[in-house]
């Protein structure tokens, strides 16, 4: 009779097929019991080892428990989850925002940076210091981004946006091991930046300026020019760069075109030396030493075309077999460079300005011409000069009209010190929409760093033109916020409260950061001054760094533009949305 037929089984794990499970005969009590103790140690194994595997590399199983893998060479990639993903990046970013801390304010510290190539930057604008850094971490490159965006939209403020990011950072940390939900922090964030957002715009004053009183604006750009190395002379550097924008500005539009000023410098001389010229500087000479240095009218013909005899475009090659052939050759070209020079002289031009060079038979047939030429000089050199003169760019001798000329009252040839480098200057232009702030320093670093500086101010002063609203500096629209979110936050029931309040004392690191790098206690510097704005309910009470004796910031003439300040909470606080959402980093290992 045989055995009775097992039951009817699904395809065992070992990977027998339903006939030979079948064919099998049934094994006693003890070999079941051996047979199914050790199935549960290789389950259990397999679980283990599986659960491993899946720790360390993230594999998937299908239904029959066979691996396939999502991740390419997951192996080789590390991986950072949940919680500690999210203070590894608000370490990377506290780092970043603790370098640049430093450098906040009217006595921050200078960073000096050295580039792969030996060229040394000595600044403390924190736009400049991020850039030059080589930063490695990715969430790290989100702060130099966030200092880049401050830089292209306002020019002005980098340092404390950073700072400003880096506080939020660390108070979100704290949030975060309390076990409250990166989302609900965001959020409680972004609330809290919407409160200090409308309340700057309560606590600002509008600044009434005309082209003929600038001095509000000059008061301004002082400040900002306060944190740089250039401070002792900040006052007339900030008239410079005030003269230079409403110099290009369009008042009625409210607009003002940067790429208009240019910013030459020259070491030697000193920082007093600086000044601002109505007109183009270009750092190249006449091209023959004996041509006039000093032409008065000036008709400018300005040319793109050189004055060389044309070359065929294809290859070409010339036989030249006797002296007479060579003659003819000759005088063909000096009947070219003859024409080329009479067509100049023919539509009244007494000044070339061209882009190519011309070689010694042109330089010297317009020599003894005596039509003055100056040659090399670059595109953007050349458009600017077309603008500032009202000329035409030529590309073709043909082409060259009276009306094309340029116009300028004076170009005159400046040369300095001992080294014998000189500079062409055209003033007294026809359109004197073009301005050049020339700078002069001790050395390369120090113009450098004058350039930067003053690009600060001349963002700041166009940004005033485009909407006149300042706010209080030393850190007293900081203050006046953190109060005003401290107070709103009690308004909001649920977990964003946290956040919101956690907002508010982020917002005095910056207050913070004034008081420590001016050398006073910060707390209790802070502290006084958060006090006596409750006391006397005024928001112009910010940190004494000049030590001048009074925390009104009204009398000590410390403003900065609305428009920053709002930009750097919205940036700021967009940037920290953005790192605290972040819950999985997957990044390729290091070899």
């Amino acid at each position: 009779m045989g055995r009775p037929k097992p039951k009817h089984t699904s395809l065992a794990r070992g990977g027998r097929t339903e006939q030979e499970t079948l064919a099998r005969p049934a094994p006693s009590s003890r070999e079941t019991l051996r047979f199914s103790l050790h199935a549960h140690a290789l389950h259990t194994r397999a679980a283990t080892f599986r659960s491993e595997r899946r720790r360390a590399m993230a594999l998937a199983f299908d239904e029959f428990g066979r691996p396939f893998i999502i991740l390419r060479e997951q192996e080789k990639k590390t991986r950072l989850r949940g919680l500690d993903a999210q203070k590894a990046n608000i370490a990377a970013g506290k780092a970043v925002a603790r370098i640049l801390r430093t450098s906040l304010g009217p006595k921050g510290m200078d960073k000096m940076l050295q580039s792969p190539d030996g060229d040394v930057t000595i600044t403390n604008d924190g736009a400049t210091i991020l850039e030059q850094m080589d930063v490695d971490n990715q969430i790290a490159k989100l702060m130099v981004e966030l200092s880049r965006s401050q830089d292209y939209e306002i020019g002005d403020g980098t340092t404390g946006v950073v700072v400003m990011a880096g506080a939020l950072l660390e108070q979100a940390e704290k949030l975060l091991e309390r076990g409250i939900h990166p989302i609900r922090v965001a959020e409680g964030y972004e609330m809290a930046s919407r409160i200090a957002f409308d309340h700057l715009e309560r606590i600002s004053q509008k600044f009434e300026f005309t082209a003929d009183n600038i001095e509000p604006l000059v008061q301004t750009c002082m400040t900002t020019l306060s944190s740089k190395i250039v401070n002792r002379c900040k006052r007339a550097l900030a008239e410079i760069a005030v003269k230079a924008v409403i110099a290009v500005a369009d008042l009625d539009r409210k607009d003002v075109n940067l790429d208009l000023i240019k910013v030459e410098g020259k070491v030697g001389g000193k920082l007093e030396d600086t000044e601002l010229i109505y007109g183009i500087v270009v750092d190249k000479d006449m091209s023959h030493p004996q041509m006039p240095k000093r032409i008065e009218d000036a008709k400018i013909a300005i040319l793109t075309c050189p004055f060389e005899p044309p070359k065929p475009k294809t290859k070409h090659k010339v036989d030249i077999d006797t002296v007479e052939k060579f003659q003819t050759l000759r005088e063909q070209e000096q009947k070219y460079f003859d024409e080329m020079v009479q067509k100049c002289k023919d539509v009244g031009a007494t000044l070339v300005i061209c882009q190519w060079g011309f070689d010694d038979e042109a330089n010297h047939l317009l020599m003894h011409r005596n039509l003055p030429a100056v040659r090399w000089v670059g595109g953007v050199e050349l458009e600017l000069i077309a603008i500032a003169t009202g000329g035409r760019i030529v590309p073709r001798f043909q082409e060259l009209s009276p009306e094309k000329l340029g116009k300028a009252g004076l170009v005159r040839e400046k040369s300095f010190g001992t080294t014998k480098d000189q500079m062409l200057y055209i003033e007294r232009c026809a359109n004197s929409r073009a301005v050049t702030i020339f700078i002069r320093g001790g050395n390369k670093m120090m113009i450098e760093e004058t350039k930067r500086s003053l690009h600060d101010a001349l963002c700041v002063a166009r940004n005033l033109i485009r909407n006149n609203s300042i706010v209080y500096g030393g850190g007293s629209a900081e203050i006046s916020c953190s109060l005003a979110v401290e107070t709103a936050a009690d308004r909001h029931p649920g977990v964003e409260q946290y956040a919101i309040r956690s907002f508010a004392d982020a917002l005095d690191a910056v207050p913070l950061a004034l008081a420590e790098n001016s050398g006073l206690p910060p707390i209790d510097t802070l502290t006084a001054v958060k006090a006596q704005q409750v006391k006397e309910s005024n928001p112009h009470c910010g940190i004494d760094c000049n030590d001048v004796g009074t925390n009104d910031m009204k009398q000590q003439n410390v403003f900065e533009t609305l428009i920053g300040k709002q930009q750097q909470i919205l940036l700021a606080t967009q940037v920290v949305k953005m790192i605290l959402k972040i819950d999985d980093v997957i990044s390729p290992s290091e070899y």
